[in-house]
């Protein structure tokens, strides 16, 4: 059937036309067949690029997610990991209360030592001569006698006023040790690297505060124990009959300025505790939280 069509084509047609048919349709085969060779030739080229430019996109993608994960996240966290200490914790709540710990217990501290250091022996104004005589008079003068007895009272009264002063001193001196130790953790950021050193701390802080109370409480008994002393009121009745004053038998201003020192030492050390387990959850918060973002990368 092809053939028969074939002839018949060939028949309908001249010689001469029928070759030149012939030679435009072999000229169009051969250009269609160079044309699908060039297509060929450039499909391969242009996938060659692809590929070229996907591995060149991926190593881009992949340098651009390398590095930020190494110059960004990662310095980044091992700078807050390493860093020894961080002085920005003083200006915080918990570094400030510890300040107020050490400040409150050094005025402690200072308003016992300054009776402590001060015998309350009898100086003889008169003998000093000047203003002290002309103001005083030569009559209101001790005798030796007189002298020798108001300075033995003297000691006595200060040997029983000492046991309440050497306690605050003390204590007042190991709780500015311990308020300066707490700052140094912090500053040196222990309670981030092991947060469960802040639950023994606010349970110290919250007995202190309590402690406080009964401290005070001794402080003011035994001085009303030392100034109720006979000694005290005999020394007292010596001093007034020269008219001089300032040896009363009563609580002076050193020792109420303590007293209230201690009361401020109740609400600091309390508040301190409060911040400390405020902290404590904080830390475990965002310790949580940086596991559970690590886990998912």
């Amino acid at each position: 059937m092809p053939d028969r069509h074939h002839k018949t084509r060939n028949q309908n047609y001249p010689e001469p036309e029928r070759r030149d048919r012939e030679r435009d349709r072999d000229r169009d085969r051969d250009r269609g067949r160079d044309r699908d060779r060039d297509r060929d030739r450039d499909r391969g080229n242009e996938s060659y690029k692809e590929d070229r430019s996907t591995v060149y996109y991926y190593k881009e993608r992949s340098r651009n997610f390398v590095e930020p994960d190494q110059e960004v996240f990662s310095p980044h966290e091992s700078r807050n990991e390493e860093a020894l200490y961080n002085l920005k914790y003083i200006p915080t709540a918990r570094g400030l209360c510890q300040l107020m710990q050490f400040l409150v217990n050094l005025l402690i501290v200072i308003c016992a030592g300054v009776p402590y250091s001060n015998n309350g022996r009898y100086q003889d104004v008169a003998g000093m001569g000047g203003l002290y005589y002309y103001y005083y008079g030569g009559a209101q003068a001790f005798t030796a006698q007189e002298a020798a007895k108001v300075n033995e009272l003297a000691d006595l009264l200060y040997k029983l006023k000492l046991p309440p002063y050497i306690f605050t001193m003390a204590c007042g001196g190991a709780l500015m040790v311990y308020a300066l130790v707490m700052l140094a953790l912090g500053v040196l950021r222990v309670p981030y690297r092991c947060p469960a050193v802040l639950l023994p701390e606010a349970l110290l802080d919250a007995l202190i505060s309590l402690g406080y109370i009964p401290a005070v409480a001794f402080y003011f008994i035994k001085l009303k124990e030392t100034y109720s002393n006979p000694i005290c009121s005999e020394r007292e009745i010596m001093y007034t009959s020269k008219g001089i004053k300032g040896y009363e038998c009563g609580l002076s201003g050193t020792d109420i300025a303590g007293g209230f020192f201690g009361v401020m030492g109740v609400f600091v050390f309390m508040l301190s505790a409060v911040f400390t387990v405020r902290a404590f959850r904080a830390v475990r918060q965002m310790k949580q939280q940086r596991e559970a973002e690590d886990n998912h990368l």
